[in-house]
């Protein structure tokens, strides 16, 4: 019997999927929170926040196995930049499909909780989110995301990872003045929804480049603290290094 690799097809349909029902999750979950407490803004936070940390525990646990569960192209280039010393972890090829399939997925997956709440299917958000303290938020929320993940797999706790990241995004929720995007693909998903969670096109790239400072922070907190992390690299969302075949061939 040989161990291989998932085949790269089946862990994209994984990260597609997931990535592109967290957004639905995300921006769904918005949709209805505006429409049932439209006078109270904090209630709306709090049930879409709730939604997502349930959502996005359910999806890791669902599409783990298969692809790791990244749904986030910073975690997939913090899995790279973590193992390619180590020959561990995904190539650079792996992470620009990862990252592909992450974004596609979460714009259609806007486009779909926009459908299932008789919204256009097409709407370009017109929230202004860009500041200097949102960006601080998200280069917090993001750095706490890549150690958190990293931590848990190299100490042999990925199992947790659904439990304590989707802990980690309710709480971010709350404890970021960003509210705790942490993510690109989901970002730039929500730029197609005009609800209350949208983000303007103006206002994507400041998160977009406030995460990837986030996430080169985070994994530098990692390597400070965890020098043998990069032999962890597989494991990061949760397990999904291999599986076992009669067949020396290799689908990709």
């Amino acid at each position: 019997m040989l161990e291989v690799k998932v085949p790269l097809r089946r862990r994209l349909i994984a990260e597609f999927c997931g990535s592109g029902l967290l957004v639905t999750v995300v921006v769904g979950s918005g949709i209805a929170a505006e429409a049932l407490s439209a006078d109270d803004v904090g209630l709306q936070l709090l049930e879409n926040s709730t939604a997502t940390v349930f959502g996005l525990a359910v999806l890791i646990l669902i599409f783990g196995p298969v692809s790791g569960g990244h749904f986030n192209p910073v975690v997939s280039a913090a899995d790279w930049l973590l193992g390619r010393r180590a020959g561990t972890g995904l190539s650079g090829a792996e992470v620009a499909a990862y990252s592909t399939v992450q974004v596609v997925g979460a714009v259609l997956g806007a486009v779909l909780a926009n459908v299932m709440f008789d919204l256009p299917a097409m709407q370009i958000s017109a929230t202004d989110r860009a500041s200097v303290s949102h960006g601080i938020g998200e280069v917090v929320a993001t750095a706490g995301l890549v150690l958190l993940i990293i931590a848990l797999a190299r100490s042999g706790r990925a199992g947790l990872s659904a439990a304590a990241v989707g802990a980690y995004i309710g709480a971010a929720y709350w404890f970021t003045s960003s509210t705790s995007f942490a993510n690109p693909a989901v970002t730039i998903g929500r730029i197609f929804s005009d609800t209350f969670a949208g983000i303007a096109p103006s206002s994507a790239p400041l998160f977009i480049a406030a995460q990837l400072i986030g996430a080169a922070a985070g994994l530098g907190l990692v390597l400070l603290l965890y020098p043998d992390a990069p032999q962890a690299a597989d494991r990061v969302v949760v397990p999904h290094p291999a599986t076992t075949t009669t067949s020396t061939s290799k689908e990709t």
